[in-house]
């Protein structure tokens, strides 16, 4: 549906011939270019070339503009687009023109649809990402990219959608496509089953087609990312260390050994004696360090490294400010848990890279902690959760241990606690009961540390 637009003024218009216009006479052959005015249908004209293909369009003037314009028909057809269907076409353009519509400027929007609907997913993907990794300002002040976690929903894309949709157009892709795609992910022929993949990926896709139909950009009309099959719920991970392997971990990592750095085995001990998540505690820095000789040491957590997004003060046992002293001994650098590379902080997978070691080919590069100390596998997250559990051995109250781990607790000592006042009377930290239970799990490691491992500490192959 082209529309063209030329300077020449109305009453100007150049004229190859002027008749009545027959289906023969499109059919006929020209040596060049030819234009042919249908004098029973003012303003539609054909355009024959010497390839032997006749094209309709209807030339008329923009009221707004007062420039001509030409409207693109269709091609000649002698059963399916033959000049009485033109003539129809022409006809019922005129009489939306009669009744005070604008109809160029009607086509060109919708050219500009079409141009836009013309776009592949792999495109719409690409415009998606560079939409969400623009830096915008945040609640704190800072620039920051829109959503903060693109690189992971930029990833589920790029792995999952592009692959298999990436060459149709969006208004292509249907409900049963995007199904078809995350029973796929979790029958693995994307690589291991998952369904918490195929959850990501359904995730990212809806994102990418709600903002794809959001007004102004009317990539397509609907998502159709909705009421899409039910996946099979994901088994909650109930990885816990027990005390022998709390005690051959600790001891272990002590280890001159080891092919880790030492900043990132005592970040792992940390991640044990404070419950912090690994992204909150890579990123310490000096300043968000109080009071760590006195009687109530402290780490603020800046929401920017915040899950929640929300500021943390977590109280420091004895044990944790332990950690911080020996990170910081020698070191002239600003972050507490500085980078081999620099004062910056580590990469936030070192952790986890740390404990599953790395392969290269298949084969493995360097092995990871667990393997070399003999202990069945875990991640830096399952020493929150053995914090927790330790915690909660000890009698804590389940909103004090909530707290400590940054977790929304809903109920205290068995009473429902509104919502809103969580969310918005209640900025009580809990210092004390946070430092209560960080205490008490530090004790709990001293005592279980203290005690000779049952097994003898030495590498594995």
């Amino acid at each position: 549906m082209d529309i063209t637009t030329t300077a020449e003024p109305a009453g100007k218009r150049p004229r190859k011939g002027s008749v009545i216009l027959t289906d023969r006479m499109c059919e006929k052959r020209v040596a060049k270019r030819v234009k042919i005015y249908d004098r029973k249908c003012p303003g539609l004209y054909v355009s024959i070339i010497p390839a032997g293909i006749a094209t309709f369009f209807f030339k008329f003037t923009d009221r707004a503009t007062g420039k001509q314009c030409s409207k693109w028909l269709g091609v000649y057809n002698p059963e399916t687009f033959a000049v009485e269907h033109a003539r129809t076409e022409v006809y019922a353009l005129k009489t939306r023109i009669g009744n005070g519509e604008n109809v160029a400027e009607s086509l060109r929007q919708q050219k500009a649809q079409k141009a836009k609907r013309g776009k592949t997913v792999d495109e719409i993907i690409e415009e998606r990402i560079e939409w969400m990794k623009t830096p915008v300002r945040k609640p704190d002040g800072e620039m920051r990219p829109r959503l903060e976690s693109w690189e992971n929903t930029a990833s589920h894309l790029r792995r999952f959608v592009s692959p298999r949709l990436g060459k149709k157009l969006p208004g292509e892709v249907t409900k049963h496509d995007i199904a078809t795609l995350s029973n796929d992910i979790v029958e693995g022929k994307f690589g291991v089953p998952s369904v918490s993949n195929a959850r990501h990926m359904r995730k990212a896709a809806s994102g990418l087609f709600n903002w794809a139909a959001e007004a102004g950009r009317d990539y397509v009309t609907a998502s159709p990312c909705v009421n899409l099959p039910k996946l099979d719920p994901e088994h909650p991970r109930t990885r816990v260390l027990s005390e022998d392997e709390i005690r051959i971990f600790w001891h272990g990592l002590d280890r001159d050994d080891l092919p880790w750095d030492r900043r990132t085995r005592l970040a792992l001990k940390f991640e044990l004696v404070t419950m912090l998540r690994s992204a909150e505690l890579l990123g310490a820095h000096c300043d968000e360090l109080f009071d760590l000789d006195g009687e109530n040491p402290r780490f603020d957590v800046p929401l920017k490294r915040v899950k929640k997004r929300r500021v943390i003060q977590q109280p420091l046992s004895n044990l944790a400010v332990e950690i911080i002293k020996e990170a910081l001994r020698g070191s002239n650098k600003q972050f507490v848990f500085a980078s081999p590379l620099g004062d910056m902080p580590m990469n936030r997978k070192m952790m986890a890279t740390a404990l599953r070691g790395t392969k290269h080919k298949g084969k493995v590069k360097t092995p990871g902690i667990c393997a070399l100390l003999g202990l069945k596998p875990f991640t830096p997250h399952d020493l929150r959760r053995t914090a927790a559990t330790l915690a909660g051995d000890l009698g804590f109250d389940d909103g004090w241990i909530a707290k400590c781990l940054d977790h929304a607790a809903s109920k205290k000592q068995e009473q429902i606690v509104p919502s809103v006042t969580g969310k918005v009377y209640n900025h009580s930290k809990r210092m004390k009961e946070k430092r209560a239970v960080l205490d008490g799990v530090a004790a709990e490691v001293r005592r279980i540390i203290s005690e000779p491992a049952e097994t003898e500490l030495r590498l594995v192959a």
